[in-house]
């Protein structure tokens, strides 16, 4: 069964930059696509990155293209989300996803992903 653990958020000021980690075990992670999502009081969990493995497509959301990015280490089975220029707005929790068969296309979503972290607090406040 795939195991997934995130690390790395907590409290920053706007403008500032956070990375995500997440650590993938129980499969190797080169055949699995990875979606980070993030989860904000009272909001539906939505989609921030997707990415297909081995090099594939990666689908980013509008909202952070261009300050956010979501890279892989397969070989370390892990996977990272780099934050910069954060806002408010992206005060959330924020989770990592695995599955083989996520990330065809633009329109995934969390129903696509069968396996997830527990989630990591970013708060963005001044």
């Amino acid at each position: 069964q795939l195991q997934l653990v995130e690390s790395g958020g907590g409290l920053v000021q706007p403008g500032e930059s956070l990375r995500l980690s997440c650590e993938v075990s129980g499969n190797p992670l080169t055949y699995y696509a990875i979606g980070w999502f993030r989860q904000a009081p009272g909001k539906e969990r939505e989609g921030v990155s997707c990415s297909r493995p081995s090099g594939g497509t990666t689908y980013t959301a509008d909202s952070v293209k261009g300050r956010f990015t979501a890279s892989r280490e397969d070989a370390k089975n892990m996977v990272y989300l780099q934050m910069n220029n954060l806002n408010p707005e992206d005060t959330a929790v924020y989770f990592c996803a695995a599955d083989i068969w996520a990330c065809r296309n633009s329109d995934y979503a969390p129903s696509d992903f069968g396996s997830w972290g527990q989630g990591v607090q970013v708060t963005v406040s001044s």
